[in-house]
Parts: structure tokens; sequence; C-alpha cells
């Protein structure tokens, strides 16, 4: 069974920064490509930044510049890094991560999902 735990949500001000971590455990073969996505309030789900074994990167538009996501592929973690963090930045905030024996044979597991309210 495998499972990703998600933390470092919360409350902040404009302007100010979260990390938000997700750890992979379980049977997981190796972990491919990792990210975030979000859901704000009566709006679909949007990627906001992925990353692959190889530490390629790619980011929402809306976030690039301010967000930094990285990984430590020894412990299966992804992280983001959010600073300059705005209004607009308020959603459940979820990880993901294409787990599997071959780059070509993965399933995609979904975190629980994590709150962040950027809020004055």
């Amino acid at each position: 069974q495998v499972q990703l735990v998600e933390s470092g949500g919360g409350l902040v001000q404009p302007g100010g920064s979260l990390r938000l971590s997700c750890a992979a455990s379980g049977s997981i073969f190796s972990a491919y490509t990792m990210g975030w996505y979000r859901q704000a309030p009566g709006k679909q789900r949007e990627l906001v930044a992925g990353i692959t074994s190889d530490d390629s990167t790619n980011y929402a538009d809306s976030v690039k510049g301010r967000f930094t996501i990285s990984r430590e592929n020894a412990k299966n973690t992804v992280f983001l890094q959010m600073n300059s963090l705005k209004p607009e930045d308020t959603a459940v905030h979820y990880c993901y991560a294409n787990l599997g024996p071959r780059p070509y044979s993965t399933r995609r597991y979904w975190g629980q999902g994590t709150q962040v309210t950027v809020s004055s």
C-alpha cells in the first residue's frame, strides 16, 4: 500500500512564505515525476509545479519566480517552497507522485491535501 503524507500548510499573511512537504511510503518501487496541484473553491484543480527524477522542473505561470519545487530522492519526498504568497494562492494543495517499476509503467498517487490560506 502506498501513502503520500503532506505537511506544511496553514494560514499566512500576503507576502509571507510556507513550505509544503510530501513523503511517499509503502511499496513504491521508484518515484518518477512528483509535484503539486491545487484547487480553490469553485475552480478546477490546476498544476502548480512538477519535478522529474532527474530534477527537471515546470511551473504554472502564476507561480513562476515565487515558488520552488525540489525533491529528496533518498526519502521519496517532494517539497514546495512558496514565497511572496498572494490571496489568490489560497487553495487546497495536493501532492502527487508517479510511482512504478519503470518510467513508462507508473501509476499516479495523490496526497490527502493540505489547506493553504493567504489572508490578512
